[in-house]
């Protein structure tokens, strides 16, 4: 049966319509690893800081959510702990290619499995490297400051002075590839400290001064 130029064109705008709902019908992005740190190590310019940077790299990526960055800060002078798990709203989030990372703030820290190498992508959508999976440089450790269950932790300094220093301390990370060198099983946002809070300390033990962003609306 031939098809006529109509029809042939009517098939074409019917394909076209399609691939725009399924992409209208995507769910928004709601979470991302940062592609880039700040660039000064651990010094985030605090909370605040890394909030902005998470909007400003969420914003270039076309979101127009409200972002915070999955950190917590120990007490000090006036200011009261902050627990990561408190910044970010209750869920659900996507990443940016429209998968579920986790549908609330329970399954994100008790029965989480999907934040690793393959869905914790940057706010482009594209993996961040990890050497168990062979990639190099590694950048698998994440800034954290928290423990498994997303409060503050405990460790000593574990924040590099709540996100102000580049130079004395250290930060609690997570890996965002679950790998323990090339060992499959470590914590997405807590493992171990880092080797101190200058970038040149952060990436001699496999990060880059990169950290997870939640959209919190």
């Amino acid at each position: 049966m031939k098809l006529t130029n109509t029809l042939i064109l009517g098939l074409a705008c019917a394909a076209v319509a399609g691939s725009v709902v399924a992409q209208d019908e995507m769910p928004e992005m709601g979470f991302f690893l940062t592609s880039v740190g700040v660039g000064n190590g651990a010094d985030l310019g605090g909370l605040e800081g890394a909030d902005a940077h998470c909007q400003a790299l969420a914003e270039a990526a076309g979101s127009t959510r409200t972002w915070a960055a999955y950190l917590s800060a120990k007490a000090e002078g006036r200011m009261n702990a902050v627990n990561a798990r408190d910044r970010i709203g209750t869920g659900p989030w996507h990443n940016a290619k429209g998968v579920v990372i986790a549908a609330d703030l329970d399954v994100l820290h008790y029965d989480n499995s999907n934040i690793n190498y393959a869905m914790a992508l940057n706010e482009n959508g594209y993996t961040v490297n990890s050497g168990g999976m062979g990639n190099s440089p590694n950048r698998h450790d994440i800034l954290t400051g928290s423990n498994m269950d997303g409060t503050v932790t405990s460790a000593e300094d574990g924040t590099c002075s709540n996100w102000t220093s580049s130079d004395e301390g250290n930060a609690i990370v997570g890996h965002h590839d679950r790998f323990r060198g090339t060992t499959p099983g470590s914590s997405w946002n807590s493992v171990h400290p880092s080797r101190g809070c200058s970038q040149e300390n952060l990436r001699a033990s496999g990060g880059d001064g990169l950290f997870y962003c939640f959209a919190t609306d």
